[in-house]
């Protein structure tokens, strides 16, 4: 199944994608959180939308879709878990994950607004799979890993540089701001990814392609990845691992290039669909 999200910032609907259209399954209650995955709500979707096909109603098109989860307890990160972008940012090639978090009021839906935080000037991009958890996940093992995953969606892991890297303490500093984690459109189940070594990811800074990788790259795969994690925080249902960007970003050009107001960031992956974000600069509300 494909899940998303819709409707206005705070008053969002629950919905389905079938055959690349929109449908609202907001009848069957609730929303799609941490309740929804540890109350084994896949199954209960499954069968709502099995039991009133072709009686669903389409959404229209151009309706906001939101992030295809809810606020999540927690948005993991894995940083240089590509070896390409990690040799482009001259950084040593991690021997272990490197974990950071992003904070869960940075979460925004595929296609709205990154707003360059105040005083900044070296807002960059990372295009990222994200791995949703479905199940309770504390010291899981490699080998059984993939049965506490409900799915994947796409996620621009946005990093303002000098907080990041010249703020001084963790890399937290510059990957929390306000949007600065554009998911979705969708989030598909486990069984709509036949391969999560293979999936291709780009993004593109005004049309031009600024990355094009692939998960076959990945330094640490997916199962080692939620058994890792598990190994220090619980995993609750609805959370995310954002597994890592691969090269071309912006801190890795020379000089490096950062994101101005009025550009437009694409990106996309294999079977995840694909976003559009508008560049605007902060102003105070």
């Amino acid at each position: 199944m494909k899940l998303i999200r819709y409707g206005d910032a705070g008053r969002e609907e629950i919905g389905v994608q079938i055959d690349g259209r929109n449908y609202d399954v907001s009848a069957l209650g609730g929303d799609y959180n941490e309740e929804f995955f540890a109350d084994d709500g896949l199954a209960r979707l499954e069968e709502f939308v099995k039991a009133n096909e072709g009686e669903l109603i389409e959404i229209p098109e151009g309706t906001r879709l939101s992030s295809p989860i809810a606020r999540p307890s927690k948005i993991v990160c894995i940083g240089l878990n590509y070896r390409d972008h990690a040799e482009e940012t001259k950084a040593k090639i991690p021997t272990e994950p490197i974990i950071f978090m992003k904070s869960t009021t940075s979460l925004i839906g595929p296609d709205d607004d990154i707003v360059i935080p105040r005083n900044s000037t070296k807002t960059d991009w990372e295009v990222e799979l994200g791995v949703v958890i479905g199940t309770k996940a504390s010291y899981v093992e490699p080998s059984e890993a993939m049965d506490y995953v409900a799915g994947y969606v796409l996620h621009n892991d946005v990093s303002e540089r000098e907080y990041q890297l010249e703020r001084g303490g963790t890399w937290d500093k510059g990957k929390g701001c306000d949007t600065f984690a554009p998911i979705g459109p969708i989030l598909a189940t486990k069984d709509e990814i036949k391969d999560t070594n293979n999936i291709r990811l780009w993004l593109s800074v005004n049309g031009q392609v600024m990355q094009d990788g692939n998960t076959s790259n990945l330094i640490f795969d997916i199962p080692y990845l939620v058994s890792y994690v598990s190994q220090f925080m619980t995993l609750l249902p609805g959370d995310v691992i954002s597994t890592g960007t691969p090269a071309g970003v912006g801190l890795g050009f020379n000089p490096p290039i950062y994101l101005q107001p009025g550009d437009v960031v694409e990106l996309g992956a294999d079977g995840l669909g694909v976003a559009r974000q508008k560049v605007v600069a902060y102003q105070k509300p």
